[in-house]
């Protein structure tokens, strides 16, 4: 709860009156010259507090405007509820009544608020613990009590203030809540809408009538801010839709007398529904009006369209910018002919002055660097100002994945018209995680998966990683650090060692183990903006401890290679990025290639993996995603591929609702080896949880997932895909990224593994 009570004094009746019998008292006093100056009535206030206020000392001659003047200063200071002066001869008397003080500030009954906040707001308003007792106070606090839980849409809320005297000339002030019901939303009228349909219009707004997540999202309790947010949503759906002169005439909230239901009604005018005739450039367009004409996003024959003026709008600036105009002018106006319901949308503009940026400023980063989001910079200070490599430079620090929020804006500089300076603001986000993952299935029945990270260890930008896999079938230990910034040039360079080991479930029978252990360099070079090439290499040894019902596939690799194999990969690899963002992607394109080389050691074959992902926005509210990803292997010369660096598919991140890892070719024995060929496929339709607020990462979608394993030998055929569908959660937590999915398969074999729910903090898409 902010602090919403408003600190001020008023004078009690009494105290105004004493004060009145007070001055007129002094009016009868003969000036004298003060010789003692006494206070009585004290109990906590210092006497010196009382001399520093009176305006004479002893030896001054006191008359009775100083008494007056005295008099009002004591009050003033807020501890006295009485003063008055006495004169005994030429002693002077101050007698003084203290306020009683707070000995404790109470909240009984509340349960919206919290008590702890609600003590807080008191305290920086004077109502404390050991302050002095103010009834004026204290009955404005009850009162913008009361206002707080109506904003909650407790109308029937009461607030009682009970003042308790103590010992020692204190009192306790109880503040006694009795919440009640909220009211909720009984019903919303739209009267006057003749072109949409009254329910196609309040499935726009936030507040209804309540459903079956109202419980969480509380959008059937009235607020103004709500009310008048639906507003501007029901007037922008209008204005896109070439109602130029749509107004909203009256709104009306009326209460139940029990309080408990409110009803909405809002009075509208649709106006005439305009298209656009024409498009007219006027002003200055720097000799480039066609380039400027393809930016218009509306075309004649159209509905005249809000959102696609406020579009065009802003793409005229973007393009000014590009050319190192900070300040232009564009306004779109409408030239109206009611006669024909036509519009002529006039894009009048004004580029002013091209500038040079004197410096880019960073804010709100507490924990990182400055060096770490200005290296991600490519607008330079004492350049010109080019909004293209701005809007480039915001994107690089949002993809960093540091920061909830990144924002730029442009800031005139006094005295230099043609100066700006750049600030970024950043909101920081938690970088270091402990992230726990787990899988209910009837073979593990529950699998842990347990890591440390910090993505931007102590602000450097640098990643430094340990993640353990407690599952009983397949263990790993991962030691990760990337830095990437190894060069000034931007050349990134990654560590990974690991140990991973894997058993096979106990209604497959056996209990062999394959244990990989490696150490791998890699380095990633900037080839563009958005493009990086990587390339690296590893040492690993591979051992197949023999056990009870091994593969055969498993016992013919050691037959001819050893139960322990040695290899030393190099690899080499593309990425490009151009998202909006890592955390909450809502539009752009990401893809990565990587392929393996073993050409020393025992295992020798190629390996390569394609990932595709795209964002599409649909709305404001939904974004559609698609997933590829496919992988191909195979053994050189007359080496088969080494069935320990097979792919794997099914679970998060593949084939939901299928076990993770279980997709593919099976040994003889029932035992799950993969294959050497593999792809996937997937699409998600993506909107903001209700109720999330600003968290942009908490996002509800519903899934498709398609794909599957196959081995050396094997074609790959569509007609042995598995597919599912399903609903799930992702949230950038504070404990790290979660990802929860609900998944039915609907294409599926006998003898696969079915894990409908899955859940993991850590995984991507």
């Amino acid at each position: 709860m902010k602090n919403h009570f408003t600190c001020f004094r008023l004078r009690t009746l009494s105290a105004a009156v004493a004060l009145v019998f007070a001055a007129n008292t002094a009016w009868a006093v003969t000036p004298f010259a003060v010789r003692d100056i006494r206070i009585e009535g004290l109990q906590r206030v210092e006497p010196g507090t009382v001399f520093a206020s009176l305006p004479f000392r002893v030896g001054d001659t006191y008359n009775d405007d100083q008494g007056s003047a005295a008099i009002r200063t004591l009050f003033a200071l807020g501890l006295f509820k009485d003063v008055r002066l006495e004169v005994s001869g030429d002693v002077l008397v101050v007698v003084v009544e203290e306020r009683p003080t707070i000995a404790e500030v109470e909240f009984v009954g509340s349960k919206e608020f919290d008590k702890d906040v609600l003590k807080k707001s008191m305290r920086d308003v004077g109502l404390a613990d050991g302050r002095p007792f103010d009834k004026a106070l204290a009955d404005r606090a009850e009162q913008e009590l009361k206002r707080q839980y109506i904003n909650k849409s407790l109308y029937a809320a009461d607030v009682v203030t009970t003042v308790t005297p103590v010992e020692r000339n204190r009192v306790n002030l109880t503040f006694t809540i009795t919440e009640g019901e909220p009211a909720k939303i009984k019903d919303i009228h739209i009267v006057g809408a003749k072109a949409f349909s009254e329910s196609t219009l309040r499935n726009l707004f936030e507040l209804d009538t309540g459903g079956w997540l109202s419980w969480y999202t509380k959008s059937d309790r009235y607020t103004r801010a709500k009310l008048n947010a639906d507003i501007e949503t029901l007037r922008s759906y209008y204005l896109s839709r070439g109602y130029l002169e749509f107004k909203v005439d009256s709104t009306q909230v009326a209460i139940s007398p029990d309080k408990q239901s409110i009803s909405i009604a809002l009075n509208v005018t649709e106006g005439e529904r305009f298209v656009v005739s024409a498009v007219r450039l006027e002003g200055n367009f720097l000799g480039k009006e066609d380039e400027f004409k393809s930016l218009v996003s509306i075309k004649p024959g159209e509905a005249y369209n809000a959102d696609l003026v406020a579009k065009t709008t802003k793409a005229f600036k973007d393009n000014f910018g590009s050319f190192g105009f900070a300040f232009a002018q564009v306004e779109a106006r409408p030239e109206i002919d009611r006669t024909t319901n036509r519009v002529v949308l006039v894009m009048q503009a004004e580029p002013s002055r091209r500038a040079y940026v004197r410096k880019v400023n960073v804010a709100g980063n507490s924990r990182t660097r400055d060096e770490v989001i200005r290296r991600e910079f490519r607008q330079f200070e004492s350049s010109w100002y080019d909004g293209d490599k701005i809007k480039l430079s915001r994107d690089r620090v949002d993809r960093l994945g540091f920061f909830k929020e990144v924002g730029v804006e442009t800031q005139d500089v006094a005295g230099s018209p043609d100066q700006v300076d750049v600030q970024v603001n950043v909101e920081e986000k938690s970088s270091g995680s402990i992230q726990l993952g787990a899988g209910f299935s009837s073979a593990e029945k529950v699998s842990l998966s347990f890591s440390i990270k910090q993505e931007n260890a102590f602000g450097s930008g640098n990643y430094l990683g340990l993640e353990v896999n407690t599952s009983k079938y397949n263990q790993a230990i991962v030691v990760s650090t990337i830095d990437p910034y190894f060069t000034t040039g931007g050349i990134s360079r990654s560590i990974d060692v690991y140990h991973r080991a894997t058993k096979p479930y106990n209604d497959q029978g056996g209990n062999y183990q394959l244990v990989t252990q490696g150490a791998g360099l890699k380095f990633g070079v900037p080839f563009s903006e958005l493009d990086t090439v990587y390339f690296g290499a590893a040492l690993e040894r591979t051992t197949i401890k023999p056990g009870t019902n091994i593969p055969a596939a498993y016992l013919a690799y050691a037959a001819e290679f050893g139960y322990t194999s040695t290899a030393a990969p190099l690899s080499i690899g593309w990425s490009r990025d151009d998202r909006d963002s890592t955390l909450a992607p809502s539009s752009g394109v990401y893809q990565r290639l990587n392929s393996e080389l073993g050409v020393f050691g025992d295992a020798r074959y190629t390996r390569t993996n394609y990932q595709y992902q795209q964002y599409v926005p649909l709305t404001k509210q939904f974004t559609l995603a698609f997933n590829g990803e496919a992988g191909w292997g195979k053994g050189l010369g007359s080496n088969p591929f080494p069935v320990f660096k097979n792919f794997y598919g099914g679970g998060l991140g593949s084939v939901r609702g299928f076990e993770q890892g279980t997709l593919g070719p099976r040994d003889v024995t029932g035992s799950v080896i993969g294959g050497p060929k593999k792809f996937t496929l997937n699409a998600e339709l993506q909107s903001p949880f209700p109720g999330a607020g600003n968290d942009r990462t908490l996002r509800l979608f519903a899934f498709t997932d398609v794909g599957n394993v196959y081995g050396d030998n094997e074609k790959v055929r569509l007609n042995e895909t598995r597919a599912s569908v399903g609903v799930g959660l992702s949230w950038i937590s504070p404990v790290g990224p979660l990802r929860l999915a609900y998944a039915k398969p609907v294409r599926k074999f006998a003898g696969d593994r079915i894990q409908p729910l899955q859940f993991q903090i850590g995984t991507s898409f």
